[in-house]
């Protein structure tokens, strides 16, 4: 049996998002879906799998159904299939943060790079003013990069802010693109180097999976396999799976 997985994830105020949760998980319960979701105040976050049917029917629900009262109704979407059940249980958890940068001030809401496409984004690269910055954790990225890419080397995502203050300065570093799994992090990246005085801050629209889905392996600038938090531990172009001895991250830290 084939299962369908999806990655998702949208910035929206939820200040009820506590009681949220039950409703949401006895929704995923009974569509027979496993994974993790992640709420809170500020929107939603997490990768489940499920039967095509099923899949889809939660997607409908969180688009148009009376649990977020349509305020999913732009959700940062990434499909990919598994041979086997990815997770091994359903959870949804409450946080601080859907993503933790570790700054409340943070909203990428409010203000947030310039998206790039992933058909735009090898053009991007070509400019030899652009900076390019891998945000993910450094196991991440020891499985799988953008050739030239700048590794921070970061433990996790929340130390991104110190590796920005101590590394780049908005005066010399004119042209930044960054990118990230699935889109989130680099929401968050973004939005926090802008704050910063950084003017041109550029971030992949979808994340590595989306330019693996959209672009030919002749055409790709990507090396490696890309991380997921499943255990298919890693993907390649088209979204396959290339089984990695990556270590497994315990939360979905995208």
């Amino acid at each position: 049996m084939t299962y369908k997985v999806a990655a998702l994830y949208q910035f929206a105020p939820l200040p009820d998002f506590p009681q949220i949760r039950e409703p949401l998980f006895r929704l995923c319960e009974r569509l027979g879906l496993k994974g993790t979701l992640l709420l809170a105040h500020e929107g939603i976050n997490g990768t489940v799998a499920g039967t095509t049917d099923s899949i889809d029917s939660f997607i409908l629900e969180l688009r148009d159904g009376p649990l977020f009262s349509g305020l999913l109704n732009n959700l940062e979407l990434k499909f990919s299939q598994a041979e086997a059940m990815p997770f091994g249980r359903l959870k949804v958890r409450l946080k601080k943060e859907i993503v933790t940068i570790g700054d409340p001030t943070v909203d990428p809401t409010q203000v947030v790079g310039t998206y790039v496409s992933a058909s735009d984004w090898n053009r991007l690269l070509e400019d030899p003013e652009v900076i390019l910055i891998d945000t993910r954790n450094d196991f991440e990225v020891a499985m799988g990069t953008f050739e030239g890419a700048v590794d921070p080397r970061l433990p996790r995502f929340s130390a991104f802010r110190d590796f920005v203050e101590r590394n780049l300065d908005p005066e010399r570093h004119k042209k930044v693109a960054m990118f990230c799994t699935g889109g989130i992090r680099c929401e968050k990246a973004s939005a926090f180097m802008r704050a910063q005085g950084f003017e041109e801050v550029y971030h992949l629209k979808g994340g590595i999976l989306k330019y693996l889905e959209e672009i030919p392996e002749a055409e790709s600038r990507w090396r490696g396999a890309c991380f997921v938090f499943d255990e298919r531990i890693g993907l390649g172009h088209g979204l396959v799976e290339m089984p990695s001895a990556a270590p497994q991250d315990t939360e979905a830290d995208r």
